[in-house]
């Protein structure tokens, strides 16, 4: 006769045992359980709050230390760190006998007192960092001291709300089920604080008006913790099952390795698919926001399966380890439809100007590719419980250690993909890691299943135990095998998704791929054109080209202000690009210092390689230091000030690059300005619409007044423009301007203002199209983005997929008149300039 698990039979009768031993108990229990939904209920409102939080954390405190991976790294470790931290020392200085929901209340109010804080506080800080800020490892040290200072006080108390409502629940499978769907809850919460600050409240409004909401939120659902806890009971079945937190299943390590495990494959995988999804449907903030709310609603879902199968179960290491199974299949699963099917889907997003049929689409496109994954990693966490859960164990410290093992995975898993394997391996092997882990999960739980001691009392018996063994071999086998062949058909991601993202559907130019990799922040690939035009993509778009019309904006960034300045001396590039626009200084024989600013470290090795010829190899010019930081970080912490600063960021619709477009941002820059200098901002009129441009414009202006407005069209057609703003006032005086062009030592400037179509001082100057005063009426409903509202990513975001950049740049020029004030000129030169305007021929040799 062969025995079944002694442990699931032992779980079974402690339960049972409970009941009998207590008669008086199960009214007790009934009547906690019947504030059992409401308590679900404020967990949800805990999770809604939690998420507005996260989302205004993150974008506060990237303002003061970056957007670096390294800063990201800091800030995501440190969020996490704070949560696990808080779910392990809870159950530690708080005694059980302390009523959960009271301590649950308590701790939510803890939450928005000092969520309303850290929006104060900020500003106070950042002036605190700024005067100690550094580079190197004395750089990151400070920058999680930062993150400490304001993330750890709150996340303490978020990590602490599971442990201490757990002590509400008793640990029997009914019991453990609730902690389950609480968890699930949590996560539901999540979900619409998510969508709710993504798509509404930072939309419409700004961070103060989140804070507040995500405040009201805590302070609600604890005057209602207060109240429950006044009608509802509570007490410990006796003294003696209180004393009893020493009490452990036995080998309850392979449960706490797995969840760990699950955390880190969880969180390494989102980061992963994040990153490939947000090629596929433009990396702005909806799409972020759609991602991390398709993963949360899996989470919910593999969270209340997950606790409706440990209720019933006996066995729920079983359960968990088929979990950790089955997510090999899922996993694969993702990994197929992100770099084999969905990239070729034939969906046209240019087809509809409503942003909103576009958000329908990449929905659906998350949902299918993410959630059979992220169901089974949200079912993993009740499971995980119900394992080592245990009658009369300290249901605090319980629940805390999973959740801490489940969160050190999870920080492991974050930080470990974003910032080492995907830079090393790429996507492709660390998805095919990932299943590995998974699999090596999956038989740490079914090994001691599998090979469980049993008790042989007959011949007969033997024999079975050795079929039993030999069947377990052959299906470790089996599995191990599919798990190889799984990991063996993870494709790497197709190049064109690389190069062209959301469009890659729709590109029909025949190119050929010169160069493809992923770095730490971005992916990078060079592609070449049957006609000789050669391409830089980052992350699913064309940043910089040979084709001419990009070469004459990336020219005029440094041309202009270069020429505008009576002597520049020292530049700050912010955006490497292509180094096009930093070589054009090198031309410049008085430029003697050029500091380029580039976030992803990849980008200078590539461009010194393929475009080394379009740059004037800047990038070996012993007057040049690059700077591999996020570019407002580096303006923020330097002392440094320059006669030029040109910034050509990416697109504004990215998530987190509107902080280089903010009012706060170009105050920075104009504080870095020596008397006299200049700074210059590409706006882009494609991929984009009105509000965000009349934004972009606006934001400039604030700090910019006399700011004035050039353009790079195409034969009249809107396609980009460069804004330029002094501190000063000053005017241009087109004689010196021809005088120096003239001279011998801008003989290469003036080549290359020829090759893009500017054969004279006049010429330049005919791409003049406006400012402030011109376009007050036409401004006058902008909306100025600032840290505190980021409006412009979010507008920005719905004009993605829009081609008004003829029709924006009309409306521009409409407002034109010519600046009879703006130009010290002859009359025969201002009558040039004016004719130049009006026929829309800035390019061509008006006057030599």
């Amino acid at each position: 006769m062969i025995y079944e698990n002694n442990y699931s039979k032992l779980r079974f009768i402690e339960s049972v045992y409970m009941i009998e031993q207590n008669p008086d108990e199960p009214n007790l229990l009934t009547k906690s359980f019947r504030f059992l939904p409401l308590v679900l209920l404020l967990f949800i409102g805990s999770g809604c709050s939690a998420l507005i939080y996260e989302i205004i954390w993150f974008q506060l405190l990237q303002l003061v230390i970056g957007s670096s991976a390294v800063s990201l790294g800091v800030l995501l470790g440190t969020y996490m760190g704070g949560m696990c931290l808080g779910s392990i020392i809870l159950p530690r200085v708080i005694s059980r006998y302390r009523h959960p929901l009271r301590v649950y209340a308590l701790l939510e109010l803890g939450i928005g007192i000092i969520g309303v804080a850290v929006l104060f506080g900020i500003p106070y800080i950042n002036r605190i960092y700024t005067a100690h800020a550094a580079y190197g490892f004395s750089g990151i040290l400070l920058r999680g001291a930062v993150c400490a200072m304001c993330l750890l006080p709150p996340t303490l108390l978020m990590g602490a709300t599971l442990p201490a409502i757990s002590r509400w629940i008793e640990m029997t499978p009914k019991g453990v089920s609730w902690l389950g769907f609480f968890y699930g809850g949590n996560i539901a919460g999540a979900v619409f604080g998510c969508l709710l600050a993504g798509f509404y409240l930072l939309r419409v409004y700004d961070i103060t008006t989140a804070t507040y909401v995500a405040a009201s939120i805590n302070l609600t659902v604890a005057l209602l913790g207060i109240g429950v806890s006044s009608l509802a009971k509570y007490r410990l079945l006796d003294d003696q099952q209180a004393q009893c937190d020493v009490k452990k299943v036995s080998g309850s390590w392979p449960v706490y390795v797995t969840i760990g495990l699950s955390g880190l494959c969880a969180l390494g995988a989102e980061v992963i698919w994040t990153r490939l999804l947000s090629l596929m449907l433009g990396a702005t903030v909806y799409t972020f926001s759609i991602i991390l709310a398709v993963f949360l609603i899996g989470l919910g879902i593999g969270s209340s399966i997950g606790s409706v199968i440990s209720r019933y179960t006996l066995r729920p290491r079983l359960a968990l380890g088929c979990c950790q199974m089955l997510l090999v299949a899922a996993i694969s699963w993702t990994a197929y439809m992100l770099s084999r099917s969905l990239p070729y889907w034939p969906i046209d997003p240019s087809l509809s100007y409503n942003p909103w049929y576009n958000f329908q689409l990449d929905l659906l496109r998350c949902i299918w590719a993410v959630l059979p994954a992220a169901c089974l990693w949200g079912a993993s966490f009740p499971l995980a419980l119900a394992s080592v859960a245990v009658q009369g164990r300290d249901p605090g410290r319980l629940v805390g250690g999973i959740y801490a093992a489940n969160t050190v995975g999870a920080i492991v898993g974050a930080i470990g993909f974003s910032m080492i394997a995907i830079p090393l391996v790429g996507t492709q092997n660390s998805q095919r890691l990932i299943i590995g882990l998974s699999t090596v999960a999956g038989i740490l739980m079914l090994m001691p299943l599998l090979w469980k001691k049993l008790e042989i009392v007959s011949t007969r018996g033997m024999v079975k135990l050795y079929a039993m063994r030999l069947t377990a071999v052959i299906s470790l086998a089996v599995y191990l095998g599919f798990a190889i062949i799984l990991v063996w058909t993870v494709s790497g991601v197709p190049w064109g998704l690389v190069a062209y993202g959301r469009n890659l559907p729709t590109m029909l130019e025949d190119s050929v791929t010169l160069y493809m990799d992923e770095g730490m922040n971005a992916s990078i690939a060079v592609t070449e054109m049957y006609d000789g035009v050669r391409c830089f993509h980052v992350s699913g778009k064309v940043v910089a080209s040979t084709d001419p019309l990009d070469m004459r904006l990336q020219l005029m960034l440094g041309h202009v202000p270069a020429l505008f300045h009576p002597k520049p001396r020292s530049v700050l590039v912010v955006g490497c690009g292509a180094a096009v626009t930093a070589g054009s200084f090198v031309n410049h024989p008085d430029i003697e210092r050029i500091v380029i600013c580039e976030i992803e470290p990849l980008i200078p090795q590539v461009v010194k390689e393929y475009f080394g010829k379009e740059n004037n190899n800047v990038l070996d010019d012993p007057r040049v230091e690059m700077v591999l930081d996020d570019a407002r970080h580096f303006i923020l912490t330097t002392r440094e000030k320059f006669d030029i600063i040109t910034s050509d960021p990416i697109h504004p619709w990215v998530k987190g690059a509107a902080s280089l477009y903010t009012q706060e941002y170009f105050e920075l820059c104009k504080q870095r300005l020596n008397p006299g200098g200049i700074v210059t901002q590409w706006v882009p009129l494609y991929e984009s619409n009105s509000d965000a441009v009349k934004s972009e414009i606006a934001t400039f202006f604030e700090v910019f007044p006399s700011g004035t407005i050039w353009s790079n069209d195409s034969e009249g057609e809107g396609y980009d423009i460069v804004i330029l703003g002094q501190a000063e006032s000053n005017k241009i005086d087109v004689e010196k301007l021809r005088e120096r062009l003239d001279s011998r030592d801008y003989s290469q400037v003036r080549q290359s203002l020829r090759e893009i179509e500017f054969s004279s001082a006049i010429s330049l100057l005919t791409t003049y199209a406006g400012r402030e005063r011109d376009l007050t009426e036409w401004l006058k409903d902008a909306q100025i983005n600032r840290d505190r509202n980021m409006r412009l990513q979010y507008l920005a975001g719905m004009g993605l997929n829009s081609f008004q950049s003829e029709q924006i740049f009309d409306e521009i020029v409409s407002y034109r008149i010519f600046p009879e004030d703006l130009f010290i000129a002859s009359e025969q030169d201002k009558k040039a300039l004016r004719q130049a305007m009006e026929s829309g021929n800035g390019k061509d040799d008006v006057l030599l």
